[in-house]
């Protein structure tokens, strides 16, 4: 037994586990350069390399000249020792994407949601055809995957006996018990773990360790599509939070939100609510256009690029739905005063540069002095695959946690706690 009631086992997966990471988000790095990277000694460090080697979790790659002496030799994760698949559940489609270790994507593919419609039975098919598609797109067996992250719209509580469990009130999902569906005729075996969490907090995942927060110490990711969400990450919070912040009141007695309240920002500031504005003020958009197609011809209304007059209309829904955005953002900065507020989402990503500098604006007004000279506002850099990328990540911090090893769960044993655990490491 180690200091502080730590077993031996604990000490040996805490060094695997610093060691992986920091060659995960440092590598290349020679054995010298980890010791003072990770804080552990020469010993400790050659030790845990030449068993991650045996493991084939790490690999040489390539060597350095040193100051006078031998050549030092690079380790590397080794990209195809594990295998992750993402998901997100998104207002317009279902998309799946398959990854190696280092995040390159090897296969996706996306199923189109009708009119936004989340009737679960659909949900879970397109999940689960979604799997064996991009497995057998890339020929890997469905043991090798160290889990299937999961983004989705709601609240995620995680159970005993029916594991994780969404509470999705804006489409219409009550208490889903998601994770024991998609186990139930499963196409994974039972090591395979589920990890479902928010989308805005796979958004957050993924912007936090790769994207336009890594390495601030507290930040808030938004999610700006149909609706509207939010991720926090502080030092308190490394691991994240997902904020229902699209259900906010910003109107007493103002438009009816999704979820059936009133004046949520939701009901103002989602593209849902953007569209139906502009359709309301005399906006051309055929009904049975799908949200991202509408948004596209909203902009180009707003935006025209062959010199016409602008859409005066469009215009001015947009300013207004920046000036709401402004004002809920400016909220999160005086609660929870953060160095970064980073916007994603297929929707942010639509509007872009032309939209932020209002929003911006609207949101430093609207703010405390102090905390909003502190703030930064800008776009989230990793693009639409964003939340898949952050639900790849839920198994990989998992793996990481367990020091590179993979769960061997014992079948007689229910609901592993593994499954739905998240312990997360953000990158220094």
């Amino acid at each position: 037994m180690a200091g502080n009631g730590r077993t031996v086992r604990d000490l040996r997966r805490a060094n695997r586990t610093v060691v992986l990471q920091r060659l995960y988000f440092d590598g290349p790095l020679s054995r010298f350069e980890l010791g003072p990277a990770t804080g552990l000694s020469s010993g400790s460090v050659s030790n845990v390399v030449a068993d991650l080697i045996a493991d084939g979790l790490v690999e040489e790659a390539g060597s350095v000249d040193s100051d006078g002496g031998r050549p030092r030799t690079l380790l590397r994760v080794a990209p195809t020792s594990g295998h992750m698949i993402g998901v997100d559940v998104g207002e317009t489609r279902v998309r799946v994407e398959l990854f190696d270790l280092a995040l390159t994507e090897l296969a996706r593919t996306e199923r189109p949601l009708e009119q936004q419609r989340y009737e679960v039975e659909v949900i879970v098919d397109h999940i689960r055809s979604g799997i064996d598609e991009v497995l057998a797109a890339a020929d890997l067996a469905p043991e090798r995957l160290l889990g299937v992250g999961i983004g989705v719209p709601g609240i995620v509580e995680r159970t005993a006996d029916r594991g994780a469990v969404v509470h999705g009130q804006t489409i219409g999902w009550d208490a889903v018990p998601l994770e024991s569906l998609l186990r139930d005729g499963s196409p994974l075996p039972e090591s395979v773990p589920y990890f479902i969490d928010n989308g805005a907090r796979t958004l957050g995942q993924a912007e936090m360790w790769f994207g336009a927060g890594r390495g601030a110490g507290d930040a808030l990711v938004v999610l700006f599509g149909s609706g509207v969400g939010a991720c926090l990450v502080t030092p308190e919070v490394r691991h994240g939070r997902a904020v229902e912040w699209g259900h906010l009141t910003v109107r007493v007695r103002g438009r009816r939100c999704r979820c059936g309240a009133l004046g949520c920002l939701e009901a103002y500031a989602g593209a849902e609510s953007l569209l139906a504005r502009w359709r309301e003020e005399g906006g051309r958009v055929p009904e049975d256009t799908d949200e991202e197609t509408a948004l596209t011809t909203m902009l180009a209304a707003a935006y025209p690029a062959d010199g016409a007059a602008p859409d005066p209309v469009a215009l001015a829904v947009l300013e207004e739905t920046a000036e709401y955005l402004g004002a809920g953002l400016s909220d999160l900065i005086n609660l929870f005063q953060p160095e970064r507020i980073l916007m994603g989402g297929w929707a942010g990503l639509q509007l872009g540069s032309r939209f932020l500098p209002a929003v911006r604006r609207h949101a430093l007004s609207y703010a405390l002095r102090h905390p909003a000279e502190r703030v930064t506002i800008e776009l989230g850099r990793l693009g639409p695959d964003a939340v898949t990328v952050g639900a790849a990540i839920l198994p990989l911090a998992d793996f990481f946690d367990r020091g590179g090893r993979r769960p061997d769960p014992d079948p007689a044993v229910p609901a592993p706690a593994w499954r739905t655990a998240l312990r997360d490491r953000v990158p220094r």
